[in-house]
């Protein structure tokens, strides 16, 4: 079992769907009238049926006071470092510290390749995101002396000047299933972020996945804990039980205070776009599952 000890989040996972042209931000509102702790968005500026995500998420911010916001996650191969983090950057402070920032490597690159963006390998893609968080954390580092300088294979930044500073340490969460990425994660990452869909063997993947996270962390020097791991999730309530996530509000709380204790998930993100389920998740099961992992860590 592996517990690393962290505040559980619960979130919400919403389609940025562009029709009709306010419905993801109602139900970004929604989650945060529910209880909600977070509100994130899939990022496919190439699909023309959603909405461009960065622009969602301002719209959001400036329509919600509490609830964070993040990509889930932002497609780095068509967003520059340099500009996102400045991007990032400006909507921490205008949001009053309520932005996190979701990356991932890209995989649809037919598509991306469409848009303008460079087709990777994905040992490529991998070198992509290391040297874009050099960037990005470079920008944010207002105290440090002279301009920014990465002089990547893929990205580069040849003394950008530094600033505006968040608002807040933004969370670099980085969506990863393979060992190389993954250890990258540990090593630059603040938080991991896939989806229980797409792990091979279900659940049971997450202990061999972190075993790469923790390698990561410890090579350079840090402590596992310091990396939150999320979970995207999906299910539905039911009046008797059925498989996982698929049940009444009390199972759907045990099964998930059992990831949190056995697998050292600290963050849920449910993906549905029906507020009665956000409202559920929200009032009837992230509570239960605060409490279940509160009694067996107090042993």
């Amino acid at each position: 079992m592996t517990d690393y000890g962290q505040e559980l989040t619960f979130g919400a996972f919403v389609t940025p769907a562009a029709r009709p042209p306010l419905r993801a931000v109602e139900l970004a509102v929604h989650a945060e009238d529910a209880g909600l702790d977070l509100v994130t968005f899939q990022d496919h500026p190439y699909q023309p049926s959603f909405h461009d995500t960065w622009t969602l998420l301002s719209f959001v911010a400036a329509r919600t006071r509490r609830i964070r916001l993040s990509g889930n996650v932002l497609n780095l191969p068509l967003r520059p470092p340099a500009v996102l983090a400045r991007a990032a950057a400006s909507l921490d402070r205008l949001s009053g510290g309520r932005l996190e920032l979701g990356l991932g490597a890209g995989g649809f690159w037919d598509a991306i390749e469409a848009m303008g963006g460079r087709r990777l390998t994905p040992g490529q893609s991998i070198q992509a995101v290391e040297e874009a968080i050099a960037i990005i954390r470079g920008v944010w580092a207002v105290d440090e002396p002279g301009g920014v300088r990465v002089d990547g294979e893929f990205h580069h930044a040849q003394g950008a000047k530094r600033g505006p500073a968040p608002a807040h340490p933004i969370g670099i969460w980085i969506g990863a299933y393979k060992p190389r990425l993954l250890r990258l994660a540990g090593r630059l990452g603040d938080g991991w972020l896939p989806s229980l869909s797409y792990l091979p063997d279900g659940p049971e993947s997450l202990a061999e996945l972190n075993k790469y996270i923790d390698e990561g962390a410890e090579a350079a020097g840090r402590a596992p804990a310091e990396i939150t791991r999320f979970l995207n999730i999906a299910g539905q309530f039911t009046p008797n039980g059925g498989r996982l996530l698929v049940g009444p509000p009390e199972q759907w709380a045990e099964e998930l205070a059992d990831l949190a204790l056995s697998y050292g998930t600290s963050g849920f993100i449910l993906a549905t776009d029906d507020p009665d389920t956000m409202s559920r998740f929200a009032q009837e099961v992230a509570p239960r599952v605060r409490e279940l992992v509160a009694v067996e860590r107090a042993g």
